[in-house]
């Protein structure tokens, strides 16, 4: 869209029938319609106004996915939309590089195109990361793509990988009434997270029935007609109906024949890319999750912007803010941007802690939702706001509040911001006045 309203000719090549990518079709948009619409029925059947019988109400993968297959269709058309509207030439089909001005296309009716461009940008993002000991041909064993093909209702699923992907779906099935075995290889969930806010989660995630498995590793996964069987490394063995195996991903390059340009992927499937997403080839830029990193949508729309800006020659300084947000869609969700306690403590930056519990104001208690709360760190002579983190329904809408006051500039940037703030009332922003008074209160 920046090129095109700059003037210039701009091809759009997808492989896929639709566009929209990984980010619509199989990663970002449905994984949270998924956890929206289980996120509803948990609250409906926690809700004293609805309860009333014996029997809770219940949803199967099937009834969840009409609801995401919807919105996946009206972002199609959004998005084809503005392809058409900004006359953006759209080819369906697969493309490689024949030299580093010319493509190969081979379009999905079969026939081959080549065609040229002074600035070619690689955005092919990512898929699920496929250990070939792991048979995924297997119809009980998914992974974060195929699973929104699941036509069976499991009533216990192995998960492995308890990344952001692994996380999210264990409180999509759990909500659906799935036993869910979460293996992590790791020693603690979502470790790059503040600590006080992923213990929060694994209280949760332990309080809801799910069993998390830490510092684990599968040896083998055998998988038949009545279910599969998982044998980790430490000798358990455990037994689902399915499995999801969510740990990692790997760059779309393999295809591309990225030796023909002399561009090498790593391990991974990632590009290398310099600040202005420029790879080793002059004229060739990657965004997106392509480029590792923080692979994140949000900060892929905004990678693609800037990378316009500087084959248009428009800016010498355009770059991703230093904190990104992160929002991790769970139940209950969590949101974080800047740095944890754990990174200041290490670094000896002088903070101070300002919390408010939402259990304690009106608007979670008017709708039911009182999980969770916020935390705001704070320098303590300069009172600058260091870190926000979040944890409970709408966390990652409510931490745009301080993400806003956090990147002004100088003295601009002060948690006393939300003391002399008036906020409605009431509302979930009203944490943050909470927060600061708390925080404030701890100075002496």
């Amino acid at each position: 869209m920046n090129l095109t309203k700059a003037g210039k000719k701009v091809a759009v090549i997808e492989k896929h029938s639709q566009v929209g990518g990984g980010c619509t079709h199989w990663g970002t948009i449905p994984s949270k319609a998924l956890r929206h619409s289980v996120s509803r029925l948990v609250e409906y059947n926690s809700n004293p106004l609805f309860n009333k019988t014996e029997k809770a109400a219940t949803l199967t993968f099937d009834n969840i996915l009409e609801h995401t297959t919807k919105v996946i269709r009206d972002q199609v058309r959004l998005r084809g939309g503005f392809y058409d509207r900004n006359d953006v030439t759209i080819y369906h089909g697969s493309a490689s590089f024949i030299d580093k001005h010319t493509l190969k296309l081979e379009l999905l009716d079969g026939s081959i195109e080549t065609l040229t461009a002074e600035y070619i940008v690689i955005a092919t993002g990512s898929r699920p990361y496929n250990p070939v000991d792991v048979d995924f041909k297997h119809p009980r064993v998914y992974d974060s793509d195929t699973i929104l093909s699941l036509k069976h209702q499991p009533k216990n699923i192995i998960i492995y990988g308890a990344g952001v992907i692994g996380c999210e779906y264990a409180s999509i099935f759990r909500g659906l009434g799935c036993k869910v075995d979460l293996i992590n290889t790791r020693d603690r969930l979502l470790s790059f997270m503040d600590a006080e806010m992923t213990d929060s989660l694994s209280y949760h995630f332990w309080n809801s029935g799910i069993v998390i498995r830490h510092g684990e590793e599968y040896d083998k996964i055998e998988a038949d007609e009545d279910g599969v069987i998982m044998t980790l490394k430490s000798g358990k063995r455990m037994k689902a109906d399915c499995i999801l195996f969510a740990n990692g991903r790997t760059g779309n390059t393999d295809s591309l024949n990225l030796d023909a340009i002399g561009l090498e992927a790593n391990s991974r499937g990632s590009l290398a890319v310099d600040k202005t997403y420029k790879t080793a080839v002059d004229n060739i830029f990657a965004v997106g999750d392509v480029i590792g990193y923080p692979s994140l949508a949000s900060a892929a729309y905004d990678q693609g912007r800037i990378c316009a800006d500087y084959m248009l020659n428009l800016t010498t300084e355009g770059k991703l803010i230093d904190d990104i947000p992160t929002g991790i869609y769970t139940i209950p969700e969590m949101s974080s941007v800047g740095k944890t306690e754990q990174e200041l403590t290490a670094a000896k930056i002088p903070y101070e802690v300002g919390r408010s519990s939402f259990k304690h104001l009106a608007r979670a208690q008017i709708g039911a939702t009182p999980v969770g709360g916020l935390k705001i760190l704070f320098h303590c002579e300069t009172k600058e706001i260091l870190g926000i983190h979040c944890f409970g329904e709408q966390a990652a809408e409510i931490i745009h509040i301080g993400q806003a006051i956090m990147q002004q500039k100088g003295s601009a940037n002060t948690i006393e911001y939300f003391i002399h703030t008036t906020f409605n009332y009431p509302t979930m922003a009203e944490a943050y006045r909470v927060a600061a008074l708390n925080g404030l209160n701890r100075l002496f």
